[in-house]
């Protein structure tokens, strides 16, 4: 009868030749996802570790992107993918096509948002799902509006709430808010403040107490955006709309404009609006009113798109207008 001690030897030798088939095995996928073609002769284990480091890795965002396309049932974020060329460290696979990613550098772009690695060639056949991404998004301010909404999961961005509701609590009664501006090494500094800290940015009176700071806050944050509140898509119909005459096919017009706008630059839209209507409800206060509103904001929210100076300068009086429009009517167009 066979001693227990050697039972333990057999035990534990039938344990090694199981592992080291099912390391054969792992050897043999990885391969095959490789594209290698393996002979009688493989490779030394120190060969396959460091691939079967990285490819293990990599399997967590493979399963993320498999799962996002079987998914019909999750909602599109409809926002596009903001893909930069990029030398990954190490095997990298495509998360669209799940193919390997060849080269030593520049061998497929990064999503700057939210992080998804593709082929350069891929790039143009992932859907606009973009899922933005806190650790990604490094700046607040000249941060396209649509991603900073979602990587912060809110219906605005918070530059936007946190100085309206400043200036409502403090300064609605102030002459010359929004035509006065604050001093430029003050703004700069606001700026920075919430590139850095986010909501945490302490904007109270203690901090500053010139309101006039926080409104060019404020103005510099919607300035300084990629693209306007009022979208380059949507800019000629919000033009075309303020040319009208007829009082009601002019407010049918700026109902289909608003329409064309991006969710999150529409209910943007609609806060700043109705902020700027009680701002001109306290004009025998502040003595700015619906006009002189449109002045200032009628650059600071649309661009005109790919259009030549002169053209630019002749829409100057129509995007008064069109702000002039959207306060005045703000109770009925939103």
């Amino acid at each position: 009868m066979p001693s227990r001690e050697s039972y333990e030897v057999h035990k534990e030798e039938k344990s090694l030749v199981q592992k080291a088939k099912r390391e054969a095995n792992q050897e043999d996928i990885l391969a095959a996802a490789l594209g290698m073609r393996m002979g009688p002769q493989k490779p030394p284990a120190t060969f396959w570790q460091p691939l079967k480091l990285f490819a293990y890795s990599q399997l967590t965002s493979l399963v993320r992107r498999a799962t996002l396309k079987e998914s019909e049932r999750t909602p599109k974020s409809e926002k596009v993918h903001n893909f930069k060329v990029h030398t990954f460290r190490g095997p990298h696979w495509c998360e669209h096509c799940a193919s390997f990613m060849w080269g030593l550098m520049a061998q497929g772009v990064k999503c700057a948002d939210c992080g998804l690695n593709v082929h350069k060639q891929c790039s143009s056949l992932v859907p606009d799902d973009c899922k933005p991404d806190l650790r990604h998004i490094r700046k607040v301010y000249s941060c396209d509006l649509t991603t900073l909404v979602k990587a912060h999961n809110t219906e605005r961005p918070m530059v936007v709430d946190m100085c309206i509701r400043e200036i409502e609590s403090r300064g609605l009664t102030s002459e010359g808010l929004y035509r006065i501006s604050g001093f430029s090494d003050s703004l700069e500094e606001v700026k920075m403040a919430f590139d850095k800290d986010g909501e945490k940015t302490d904007i109270s009176v203690n901090a500053y107490e010139d309101i006039n700071i926080i409104t060019g806050a404020l103005k510099l944050y919607l300035r300084d955006l990629p693209v306007p509140i009022i979208s380059y898509d949507a800019y000629p119909r919000f033009i075309e709309a303020a040319k009208l005459t007829d009082p009601e096919k002019k407010l049918e017009a700026f109902r289909e404009a608003l329409a064309l706008l991006p969710p999150s630059h529409s209910e943007t839209l609609k806060y700043l609006m109705a902020h700027l209507k009680r701002v001109a409800q306290n004009e025998e206060f502040n003595l700015m009113n619906a006009e002189n509103l449109g002045i200032i904001f009628g650059p600071t929210l649309m661009r005109a798109p790919n259009l030549d100076a002169m053209t630019a300068l002749h829409d100057i009086r129509y995007q008064r207008q069109v702000v002039e429009v959207l306060i005045k009517k703000e109770d009925v167009l939103f």
